[in-house]
């Protein structure tokens, strides 16, 4: 846990460049992932690429945190296809406005925007993922 915890401040401090980086501590991690399920992603050494956190009983996707050095490198996807029930399960998430890369990395994996909101980070896109036939969300 504190791993996670020192990876969620750092990609938060790295990715929303927006808000001063003194908003952001590493104790919220304890706090914002209370009674959630994690999910770990390491590489094939054993280090931790990121992690996913998910409120089940809404299917509500809360936190996608993916070291810098691993995006790009399929730790996400493979996060989300961990997932219980993926791609059946319709989840949602929120995701910032001002991060673009994210919300065009979910769109890509099939997400629609539903909605929007606003947060002490800043504006956000409730997003849900699309009901697909066939072979629905496989990358």
């Amino acid at each position: 846990m504190p791993h996670l915890a020192e990876i969620y401040l750092r990609v938060r401090r790295e990715t929303f460049l927006w808000v001063d980086p003194d908003h952001f501590t590493l104790e919220e991690f304890a706090t914002h992932s209370n009674g959630e399920r994690l999910f770990v992603c390491e590489d094939q050494h054993g280090v931790i690429a990121g992690f996913a956190a998910i409120w089940e009983p809404d299917d509500f996707i809360h936190m996608l945190y993916i070291l810098s050095a691993f995006q790009g490198r399929g730790a996400g996807k493979a996060l989300l296809a961990a997932l219980p029930d993926w791609p059946r399960r319709r989840y949602r998430l929120k995701c910032l406005v001002n991060n673009k890369r994210a919300i065009s990395f979910y769109q890509r994996l099939g997400f629609e925007i539903i909605g929007d909101g606003a947060s002490p980070e800043g504006n956000y896109k409730e997003m849900r993922l699309r009901e697909m036939a066939g072979d629905a969300g496989s990358f």
